[in-house]
């Protein structure tokens, strides 16, 4: 190959990581609808979004999220309870369990 081709190749393949990036706009949107997804899938009354989402990497394509509200059930006297939230990043689906032993760091 002759030189010419040989620096365009380098700067192609130093320049790909910052094509893939997601904007910063991309990651505020994405959390935005995690959160939104999240609080939806809820069965807590006054949920909240508690601490900082954890980030699975791609190979996984999960989002953890602590959810935090009261028991709306007559039987649990609007007892504090938390959920914890995995959303798969690919389908923008929810799922919460319960998860009242774990706690945010403040």
């Amino acid at each position: 190959m002759n030189k010419t081709v040989m620096s365009l190749l380098s700067v192609m393949l130093l320049a790909s990581p910052l094509v893939q990036a997601s904007s910063e706009a991309a990651w505020q949107q994405s959390n935005k609808d995690m959160q939104g997804a999240c609080l939806k899938a809820s069965q807590l009354s006054k949920v909240k979004v508690v601490g900082k989402a954890i980030e699975y990497d791609d190979s996984v394509g999960y989002s953890a999220l602590l959810l935090e509200g009261r028991y709306p059930q007559k039987h649990m006297n609007n007892q504090r309870g938390r959920e914890l939230c995995l959303f798969q990043r690919s389908s923008g689906k929810a799922v919460v369990s319960e998860a009242d032993q774990l706690s945010a760091k403040k």
